[in-house]
């Protein structure tokens, strides 16, 4: 559709590239600014975070609604999506979101938080980075692909694909989501350009589903459909990078360093940006191995907390908000067994 109209001409795989830099840019920014993180809103260190809850809450909110309105105009088409299966893998889902929970707690932040951190100048959030790419692309690929075949033969087939299918259901959670988000915020001191940054973060997931299944769609050259996400375009990323003669890049390398030169510029303006490493050859042990939980976790789950829990979330798809429950319960009891484990040892 509007592939056709675009004032320069270049191969379909460029244009999805500069798209993901795009959008990679407006997430980075956005992310940037709001702290976005869902670890620090379900499980903080000391706590539940109210106000990065209400952020979360609201880039939710705006997916769901938005991903509804572009539906029903005809800008997504996701029929074939593995998300919208009735058919879900869940026993992957589960222990994989299970794992992603646990890692992003032990590293203090999920994947698209530690990017964010990276181009800041964060070199343990790198480190986390590098280790998690390998492992997810050894999870696909690699070793690790054995054990992800026989975790997703275990299926459970519910008998509808998204709960978007139920009439009038995607407007009314996106509204009660909205309205929690604005509640939560006021209660916690949130700034309205802050819950606005999150509606923004909310609208990149749209908008990546709906460029890369209509928008820029070349019936001649078609290209995987995806949207906001970070355990396969780092997966994609590093091979690109290691390989990039004999593999393209693709939306999710762009979008990859479209976060990574927003976030590093805003840090730049906003005089945030210093270098931070390990303290601790414990601290290295403790996110080498929360890098590596994510990394396989991240795979088994269909998605990490951006590509399961806030774009697949968008379409309400099944898989998705199971991915989304696990990842939030792994975190939790991860934080509250760290935080036992402390209280015993000062006690």
């Amino acid at each position: 559709m509007l592939l056709e109209n675009l004032p320069f001409d270049l191969p379909v795989q460029s244009v999805h590239v500069i798209f993901g830099v795009v959008l990679g840019l407006v997430f980075g920014v956005a992310a940037q600014i709001s702290k976005f993180c869902l670890r620090r809103a379900v499980a903080g260190d000391t706590g539940a975070d109210a106000s990065a809850g209400a952020v979360w809450m609201m880039a939710l909110a705006a997916a769901i609604g938005g991903f509804a309105v572009a539906q029903s105009l005809g800008w997504v088409a996701l029929e074939d999506h593995r998300l919208l299966s009735s058919s879900v893998p869940v026993l992957a889902i589960i222990v994989g979101g299970l794992a992603f929970g646990a890692g992003m707690v032990l590293t203090r932040g999920c994947m698209s938080r530690l990017t964010v951190l990276s181009a800041s100048g964060n070199l343990r959030a790198l480190t986390v980075i590098l280790v998690f790419a390998i492992v997810a692309h050894a999870t696909l690929k690699g070793v690790f692909a054995p054990m992800r075949v026989a975790l997703g033969a275990v299926q459970q087939d519910f008998g509808i694909a998204s709960l978007a299918q139920i009439p009038g259901f995607a407007p009314v959670v996106a509204v009660l989501l909205a309205v929690g988000a604005i509640v939560l915020g006021r209660r916690s001191g949130t700034s309205a350009l802050v819950l606005g940054l999150g509606a923004v973060i909310g609208g990149v997931a749209v908008a990546g589903w709906a460029g890369t299944s209509v928008l820029l769609l070349d019936d001649f050259d078609p290209l995987p459909v995806q949207s906001a996400a970070f355990t396969l375009p780092w997966a994609d990323t590093l091979f690109w990078t290691i390989a990039s003669s004999a593999i393209p890049a693709g939306f999710g390398t762009g979008l990859i360093a479209g976060v990574f030169l927003g976030s590093f510029a805003c840090a730049v303006l906003r005089s945030e940006f210093a270098l931070e490493s390990f303290e601790a050859p414990a601290q290295t042990l403790r996110y080498g191995a929360g890098g590596a939980l994510m990394g396989v976790g991240g795979v088994l789950a269909g998605g990490c907390t951006i590509g399961a829990g806030l774009s697949g979330s968008a379409t309400l798809s099944v898989a998705a908000l199971l991915a989304l429950g696990a990842i939030i319960t792994g975190a939790i009891a991860t934080q509250s067994l760290l935080q036992a484990r402390g209280a015993a040892v000062a006690a």
